[in-house]
């Protein structure tokens, strides 16, 4: 059997085992370990040993735990209560008003988290319940707390471009400020979607009452509008000494972690309880990636033994005989279609090494290009049959969001997720333009 036939034996060994339900890390670890034994024998064992210790020495993962326990601070202190609450005044007169806070809501927590399971977690218990209570669409409650979400992988500080640079060896600076644009692009795309479908036909997403207008003073408008200013302030304190080298990556995850506890003890609401749910999700969140990433360090040392890196691609510029551009719109669809089973950690893991190879052989700029691959990421999120967010939407939300609503509320999202995508790959200056005017690079 030639390698090549091993290679895509392995991985459609590891889908058909994730097809049977088996967890994400325990398919590919199990394939990677069975592979190595068969191939090497004994001796293969020590190269799930080797990714364990590679693991160990990227200290940039530090910032995963500091990013996590920020938005659970956030969550679990109910300081985004006060920040949705200010959404939903200032936008509640508007078709669609509280839909449109909750994208903006997911925008500015997605600043302080780099991670889309925060802002599901806020979503689900406080946007939902409201807008439930409002008489929205359950489709359209779904798709905006699904896709609104995902914007924390994209928008800085985005945990999954810094697991990109690690694989890249690119500076987490640029590739954070590369997402800033695009981001907010997608985001206003999401709300301009709202406000037309909304206007077509107002029954999806009612207005708030005149009652209700009424009963909100002046006042009381401009105190909820100083709680935007609080996720600014643990943004600015994050963000200002790393981007001015005053601050490691780490040490600047260290400060937002403090500066979002610190917002707590000012409002009076960093308790015990608020400490211990945040520390245990945490751990429970960052032991998940670190099996996922150890499992697909494993299977990408198996997979690379093989040569299987080399054969494609060899494959893509040699025996295709196509042009760099049609190469990477193929790679791109590649990544949408392995996001419908693969977790993307273990996409960025297992396949991102090759396409990052192969991008930089064809004379693409990587950061840009990481912008790219952060985006299929959030497409995967959101789609069929393995789609992280509808399993977690399910999860937390109430019995009438059954799956066939969930799959079915976020399809308009996906496809202007897919037009981001394109306009991206299009016009490079969308992601490239902000780092070059705040970095000089």
């Amino acid at each position: 059997m030639d390698h090549n036939t091993i290679a895509l034996l392995m991985f459609s060994t590891m889908l058909l085992m994730m097809l049977t339900g088996q967890r994400v890390f325990g398919a590919i670890g199990f394939v990677a370990v069975a592979a190595a034994l068969m191939l090497w024998g004994p001796g293969g064992t020590d190269m799930g040993f080797s990714a364990v210790m590679k693991l160990m020495k990227w200290t940039p993962l530090l910032t995963l735990p500091m990013f996590v326990f920020m938005g659970y601070v956030m969550s679990e202190s109910r300081l985004a209560d006060d920040l949705y609450r200010m959404f939903h005044v200032w936008f509640g007169p508007v078709p669609g008003g509280l839909a449109i806070g909750t994208i903006l809501l997911m925008v500015m927590i997605s600043v302080m988290n780099g991670l889309s399971v925060a802002g599901m977690a806020i979503g689900a218990t406080i946007a939902l319940p409201e807008l439930m209570r409002r008489g929205y669409d359950k489709l359209m409650i779904s798709g905006v707390i699904q896709a609104g979400s995902s914007l924390g992988i994209l928008i800085p500080p985005s945990v999954v471009l810094v697991l990109f640079s690690l694989i890249a060896r690119q500076p987490v600076s640029n590739l954070w400020l590369a997402g800033a644009v695009p981001g907010l692009l997608m985001a206003t795309l999401f709300i301009l979607y709202i406000l037309i479908r909304t206007k077509l036909n107002p029954a999806l997403a009612p207005p708030m009452s005149e009652e209700e207008l009424a009963s909100v003073s002046r006042a009381e408008k401009f105190r909820l509008l100083r709680a935007g200013l609080l996720p600014v302030f643990i943004f600015v304190a994050m963000m200002v000494p790393f981007l001015n080298g005053w601050a490691s990556l780490t040490e600047a995850s260290v400060i937002g972690a403090l500066a979002a506890v610190l917002a707590a003890i000012v409002k009076r609401r960093f308790t015990r309880e608020v400490f211990e749910t945040a520390t245990r999700q945490t751990l429970a969140i960052t032991v998940m990636f670190m099996l996922i990433i150890t499992a697909a360090l494993s299977f990408g040392a198996v997979f690379d033994g093989l040569g299987a890196g080399r054969a494609i691609n060899n494959f893509f510029l040699n025996s295709l005989g196509l042009e760099p551009w049609q190469i990477l719109v193929l790679m791109q669809v590649s990544f949408l279609v392995m996001g419908m089973f693969l977790d993307d950690t273990a996409m960025l893991v297992i396949v991102a090494p090759v396409y990052v190879s192969l991008a930089k052989t064809l004379g693409f700029d990587l950061i840009w290009y990481g912008v790219l691959y952060t985006i299929t990421c959030q497409i995967a999120y959101l789609t069929p049959p393995f789609g992280y967010n509808l399993f977690l939407m399910k999860a937390m939300a109430p019995p009438e969001f059954t799956l066939p609503v969930i799959y079915r509320s976020v399809a308009p999202f996906v496809l202007l997720m897919l037009l981001t995508l394109i306009l991206v790959m299009i016009f490079p200056e969308l992601a490239l333009w902000l780092p070059r005017e705040v970095l000089g690079r």
